[in-house]
């Protein structure tokens, strides 16, 4: 019976997987799903003059979202309540993220810098699509980070959102 029972959980986790996906892909916002095709179009390509907040300037407006023009783009979500999604936009200032692994420790900052989450691999833990960075350049490019490393500074996630039509 015990075995009978672990083959079903199995089958049900094999199955259930991509039914899963599909309805976590439908309840992202259709503006963030235009904000992860545009950011797959530029990954490699230097969007606009390079600077991190160019890549979310250009989707932003790309798919006329409403936003201040500077650093607020869209609805202030809180991730502790709320699901971040793919195409949310994370905003860090005096941000430090410490992080060991094995025998060594790693310390990141980041004055200001903006980035487009571009997957969530679970909580506070994203694929991240960001440009002007160490790695990448001025050309966009993935890295992950984990805001459960954050140790000092601001983090704030915005869902975008259509304009409205008045």
């Amino acid at each position: 019976m015990r075995k009978y029972m672990v083959c079903r959980t199995i089958l049900f986790l094999i199955f259930s997987l991509p039914v899963t996906q599909a309805i976590a892909q439908k309840n992202i916002p259709e503006l963030n799903r235009g904000i992860i095709e545009y950011v797959e179009s530029v990954i490699g390509k230097k969007v606009d003059r390079g600077e991190c907040w160019d890549l979310a300037y250009q989707a932003l407006n790309r798919f006329n979202a409403e936003w201040d023009g500077k650093f607020q783009y869209g609805k202030l979500i809180n991730p502790k309540r709320e699901p971040v999604l793919p195409g949310d936009i994370i905003q860090f200032k005096n941000v430090k993220i410490k992080y060991q692994i094995t025998n060594t420790t790693y310390t990141e900052f980041m004055k200001q810098h903006t980035a487009i989450v571009y997957k969530v691999k679970r909580k506070n833990v994203f694929t991240i699509a960001h440009q002007n960075t160490e790695f990448s350049g001025r050309k966009v490019g993935l890295s992950d980070i984990n805001l459960n490393h954050v140790v000092k500074g601001n983090v704030k996630i915005y869902r975008p959102i259509p304009k409205s039509d008045k």
